[in-house]
């Protein structure tokens, strides 16, 4: 690794920030503390006015560990600046607090909290939010065209793995002076990079693939200074910081993020092939299956497929969830991204909220059940959902 040449992204996720430890300890210690001292006024007014980056207050960020962690994240998404969260969705309410004043357009479907957080809440405070499907982006531009300043979108989505182009969205929304936020928690930065397909913000449930072991609760976006420097005072003051100890358990949880990820992506495209052919299944919703109708773009924009697959079990909802209670490896729980496979029936879950007739309209089956691939042997895995079809 030399200055000319950027190193990789498993090397950044170990070597990704600049903090040394007095010591020589090789990871950032644990500063769970309050307050920082200072020997003079002066010294406290640098950090206070900016003149000097230092620690004060971990509410306010200002921590070592806090430090670490966020200069690890911002190199493994190529971002000049991280800001970490207690949770995924503190960190997309003080984006859309900060930057979605103006509108929100949501397009195709995102995870439940959020969708709560667009439809519901949002507009009481007199923010205008806009839902729309993947086969509605013919109205992208006359939302623009009205005024709407952000565009939102999860790609892929959960739970039907639907993708979206991230560089014509960013294209069609910058033409408008819109900027574009993307979660990549499904795809997590080994698999995909919106900023350098032209998004301005990235938003990751850090709780999944960042965290990887289903120990902690966090959240982080990602982007430009000019971007991120607002937001800052509405994470501050909503109280949105994640413990020292909960950044340190995720800026550990980093160091293995490649390897975790690769191997999931390998047992998640074995088990959807095998699934594909199965008698009791209806269909296979996954990006890596040649048939899959986001494939091509995902081979365009993506360098890995994902961990994350759905299937529709043929008979419905009952049948899916006589086949998710006979599950035996597969954990029956609503989340994803952890060492351990988990398995959840979305219309029981995650879109339980949504009407009957809005999931169909959303494309999502009460068949469906949602597959979050673990790390355990592909082949075992795949035995166990043959059992519980049987």
């Amino acid at each position: 690794m030399t200055q000319d040449t950027p190193a990789g992204l498993a090397t950044r996720s170990i070597h990704g920030h600049s903090l040394k430890d007095v010591h020589g300890s090789p990871h950032t210690p644990i500063y769970e503390t309050t307050t920082f001292t200072f020997d003079t006024t002066a010294e406290v007014l640098d950090v206070v006015e900016g003149r000097t980056v230092g620690s004060l207050y971990t509410r306010y960020g200002l921590n070592p560990s806090i430090f670490a962690l966020e200069e690890t994240l911002a190199g493994l998404e190529n971002a000049e600046m991280a800001w970490v969260f207690c949770s995924g969705m503190a960190a997309e309410t003080a984006l859309f607090l900060t930057h979605g004043r103006e509108g929100i357009i949501c397009i195709g479907d995102a995870y439940g909290g959020t969708m709560e957080l667009l439809a519901d809440q949002l507009p009481r405070l007199g923010i205008p939010t806009h839902l729309i499907l993947g086969n509605e982006l013919d109205q992208l531009d006359a939302l623009l065209a009205a005024g709407a300043g952000m565009v939102f979108l999860e790609t892929p989505t959960n739970p039907t793995l639907e993708l979206f182009d991230i560089a014509d969205i960013a294209r069609r929304a910058h033409a408008h002076g819109a900027i574009l936020a993307i979660d990549n928690t499904f795809a997590s930065p080994v698999n995909q990079q919106p900023l350098s397909l032209g998004a301005d913000v990235v938003v990751h449930s850090a709780t999944k693939y960042l965290g990887g072991h289903s120990d902690l609760t966090a959240g982080v976006l990602l982007g430009s200074k000019a971007l991120l420097a607002p937001v800052w005072s509405w994470r501050k003051n909503l109280g949105s910081m994640p413990s020292p100890a909960t950044a340190s358990l995720l800026a550990r949880s980093l160091r293995t993020l490649v390897i975790r990820v690769r191997q999931q992506n390998a047992s998640a495209q074995a088990i959807a092939e095998a699934m594909a052919g199965h008698p009791n299944v209806e269909r296979v919703f996954y990006p890596g299956l040649p048939d899959f109708p986001g494939h091509a773009l995902a081979r365009e924009q993506m360098h890995g497929f994902g961990g994350m697959l759905s299937i529709e079990i043929k008979g419905g909802r009952e049948a899916a969830t006589r086949t998710a209670d006979r599950l035996q490896l597969f954990a029956l729980a609503p989340s994803l991204g952890g060492a351990e496979s988990l398995v959840t029936q979305p219309c029981t879950t995650t879109h339980h909220g949504l009407a009957p007739e809005e999931r169909s309209r959303r494309g999502i089956p009460d068949g469906l059940l949602r597959l979050s691939v673990g790390l355990e042997d592909s082949a075992d895995l795949i035995a166990d959902l043959e059992q519980a079809l049987a």
